[in-house]
């Protein structure tokens, strides 16, 4: 695993809340990383997250459209949150202290807490993934969240790509955002000024991957092949960031004992991965 950066990888990414990576990962490291992720899908079985937390964007999906956005959205791509849990090689990739120093000097923080990890895989066909924002639909609000994107199949244009809005992560607003809809540019409604922008269009080799900021505005289109676009990604939380009121993955427990404000702090559902 490659986890070199320059100094222009990090001033870029600060710029544009977005950097495209070559070669995190060699052909082997993919093959293995594939393995661990389908014997974790395995185990999970019909359970979107591991653990049997509860998972939910709060507040993401309109009631009087609930059922056509989740048929929707399952049809976007097969989603399986928090493998980390259930298999130790995942763990060792997300948790590591690597992986966990390169996302901390990225986002310009001294500690990091793993948020959560997800498999996104487009199936053959699948629908497109609409512009969203992240951090609004987690339990902290932070403008130096980040999250690291996977390519586990060769993304194209034609499969699915992700797609970056550069410099959005400046001007995002918490309290401003969309579901992931049929409605694929709902989101420039609510930010009309990103109209003019062009975004970065993430092609990338199996191996590759993105880092963006938990304000970036990104997207992905549809899966015009008969194949699988596979990714596997993580998202991260800086050291010190607070509840925020919103239950998110969140097992009810521990949503329940919180109040807006407190640290979320907890090692065994949010482990510091930097420093260790």
């Amino acid at each position: 695993m490659n986890t070199a950066l320059t100094q222009e990888q990090i001033d870029q990414y600060q710029r544009d809340g977005a950097l495209i990576y070559r070669n995190f990962m060699s052909e082997q490291e993919v093959d293995a990383l594939l393995t661990e992720i389908s014997r974790a899908v395995e185990e999970l079985g019909g359970s979107k997250v591991a653990k049997n937390a509860e998972f939910g964007k709060t507040d993401a999906k309109p009631d009087e459209s609930k059922n056509l956005e989740a048929d929707y959205y399952e049809g976007t791509f097969l989603q399986r949150v928090n493998l980390w849990k259930l298999n130790d090689a995942i763990k060792r990739l997300f948790l590591g202290p690597e992986l966990g120093e390169m996302v901390s000097r990225l986002a310009g923080v001294s500690g990091m807490r793993i948020w959560h990890d997800q498999t996104l895989q487009k199936m053959p066909w699948a629908n497109p993934t609409a512009w969203h924002l992240d951090n609004p639909y987690w339990s902290f609000y932070s403008r130096e969240a980040i999250s690291i994107w996977i390519a586990l199949d060769d993304a194209t244009e034609a499969n699915g790509c992700m797609c970056y809005l550069p410099g959005t992560h400046e001007t995002a607003e918490f309290e401003r955002n969309v579901p992931i809809s049929p409605s694929i540019g709902k989101l420039f409604k609510a930010y009309p000024e990103w109209n003019g922008i062009a975004p970065i269009v993430g092609t990338m080799k199996r191996g590759d991957c993105g880092f963006h900021n938990g304000l970036t505005a990104h997207g992905a289109g549809a899966n015009m092949t008969p194949g699988y676009r596979r990714a596997m990604t993580c998202g991260y939380m800086p050291d010190g960031s607070t509840f925020n009121g919103q239950k998110n993955i969140l097992p009810t427990d521990y949503y329940e004992s919180l109040e807006v404000g407190d640290v979320l702090d907890n090692d065994e559902l949010t482990p510091l991965v930097w420093p260790q």
